[in-house]
């Protein structure tokens, strides 16, 4: 598979000499470029943001883009997401690609889309709130075993392509 030409190149830790300021800064820029100065739209839809909790300055949606963890004020950075800070808007805007994968399933009383970039092994999920979609989250699917499983969902959940 050929990387599209639409998926930027990621942002690496060692392009800061280490220095986990400098790199959270330099994210946290593109986050917001990507998602509050722009207004990225999926398939027509505008997404919003997931804001609140504010943590140390930064909205969920980064949060749950760049660390990992179930209570929000104590998630762990996570460096293959900070990494891919640059993907989820132009996996949301491509969604049609053929390279995607794109279905909806049911999460908590809501709609969740899944946006599965299966050969770079990254997952987007948005959350449909009706009028409008919130960017959930976005990891990397490290291990064969998570791969496997998003592979089960994507196949039982073919008939809610979107």
């Amino acid at each position: 598979m050929i990387t599209p030409e639409w998926l930027p190149p990621m942002i690496c830790f060692e392009e800061y000499n280490g220095n986990w300021y400098k790199y959270l800064d330099a994210i946290y820029a593109i986050f917001t470029e990507d998602f509050i100065k722009s207004q990225p739209e999926f398939r027509g839809r505008r997404l919003r943001l997931k804001r609140h909790p504010i943590i140390h300055g930064k909205e969920a949606t980064f949060w749950h883009m760049t660390s990992e963890g179930s209570k929000e004020a104590d998630r762990t950075p996570d460096f293959r997401r900070c990494e891919r800070i640059r993907w989820p808007k132009p996996i949301i805007e491509n969604s049609l690609d053929s390279n995607l994968k794109v279905w909806s399933e049911a999460r908590k009383g809501n709609k969740r889309i899944h946006i599965w970039f299966e050969a770079e092994a990254y997952l987007v999920v948005l959350d449909d709130r009706g009028d409008y979609l919130l960017p959930w989250t976005a990891f990397y699917i490290e291990h064969k075993h998570q791969k496997a499983k998003y592979l089960k969902r994507w196949q039982k959940n073919k008939e809610n392509e979107i």
